[in-house]
């Protein structure tokens, strides 16, 4: 079968339309590296006793990476991921799809998307590394946007260690949370067989909707919405629910450790927020295509949630959405703290907890 994707010439485009990053000298990069992994040891004491979660056995160590160690790491985790959808959606029509996009193109667009997102993703828990992941931190996105807000070093990194090893307690500290998300992202490539015989259709008509999108300044379309299935969708939808959820819990809880750790941190937060908007219309355009725009709106949405659930019912009875699958947000609950109290916890929820 051909390759649909030449993941090799993605990890190279990658490598060479990415940013430099800032300059170091070998001393500062080596103390950078050091401080960055004390910093997210501190990190992991401080949320777990802020969350009440406390992980199962001994996570792996941070790794400290610069761009292209990132890039590498997506590749193979996209590898993983997309090549399965590929092979089943190639099935019926391997010509037709190998015709309309060839693997070298693919190839280029992945590596042109890595290369803008290897230039500003501060940290990551790669779930598709091991069981049950690793997290990784990328030093220089962390050190140039620190430097670009003019914040205090050790404040900013202790900061984004709260958030990124917020991601690592979920996954740690709830057995089930890897193997859960796994299997959705099955179930998305499963529910692409029941559709296939039109996807060359939709891959076709969303071709001539991304122009249209783009120019569009209030769209919210990406190019996931316009090529999924109706079957995709249902999982989508359970997929967006949970990473809102992740997504907001982990700013709930970095700001919410915050001012007790990092002096500076609301001055960090002010500037944190305008530094993610996008500055010109061709960034916007493409941000909202490759689906950035939601990913912003998963940290607001996800972080009304959980403060809205605190408030009523205290952390510990916050935590009682990690009990299972059936206890996480349905997507419209996201909005409604009330819905999901009223579910979990029944009509007359308890009294909030000092937690």
């Amino acid at each position: 079968m051909a390759q649909f994707v030449d993941w090799d010439l993605a990890a190279a485009t990658a490598g060479a339309l990415g940013k430099n990053g800032p300059r170091v000298s070998l001393s500062e990069a080596t103390e950078i590296v050091a401080q960055l992994r004390r910093l997210a040891d501190e990190a992991a004491e401080h949320v777990s006793a802020y969350t009440g979660l406390t992980p199962v056995g001994t996570p792996a160590p941070v790794r400290v990476v610069d761009r292209r160690d990132w890039v590498d790491a997506n590749v193979a985790g996209m590898r993983e991921v997309i090549s399965p959808l590929i092979s089943q959606l190639s099935e019926k029509e391997p010509s037709a799809l190998t015709e309309m996009i060839g693997s070298r193109a693919t190839g280029l667009q992945t590596g042109t998307v890595l290369a803008f997102l290897s230039g500003r993703v501060l940290g990551q828990f790669d779930v598709l590394a091991n069981d049950p992941g690793q997290l990784l931190l990328v030093a220089p996105n962390i050190v140039d946007v620190e430097r670009r807000l003019e914040a205090d070093p050790r404040d900013f990194r202790l900061w984004v260690c709260l958030h990124e090893v917020t991601h690592r307690v979920q996954f740690t500290a709830v057995p089930w949370m890897r193997g859960y998300f796994l299997g959705e992202v099955q179930a998305f490539v499963d529910a692409s067989q029941a559709d296939d015989d039109r996807f060359l259709e939709r891959l076709r008509r969303a071709v001539g909707m991304l122009a249209s999108s783009a120019r569009d300044p209030q769209s919210r379309t990406s190019v996931l919405d316009l090529v999924q299935t109706p079957g995709q969708k249902a999982v989508l939808d359970r997929l967006t629910a949970l990473m809102t959820l992740l997504e907001g819990h982990a700013e709930f809880v970095m700001d919410g450790v915050g001012p007790e750790v990092v002096p500076s941190v609301e001055q960090i937060r002010a500037r944190f927020n305008q530094r993610r908007e996008p500055t010109s219309p061709v960034e916007r355009a493409f941000r909202r295509l490759i689906g950035i725009d939601a990913k912003m709106r998963q940290y607001a949405e996800g972080r009304a949630f959980v403060h809205g659930v605190v408030e009523r019912v205290g952390m510990t009875g916050f935590n009682k959405v990690f009990s299972s699958p059936l206890t996480l947000p349905k997507i419209g609950e996201l909005a409604d703290p009330d819905a999901w109290v009223a579910r979990v916890h029944g009509r007359t929820a308890p009294a909030a907890d000092a937690g």
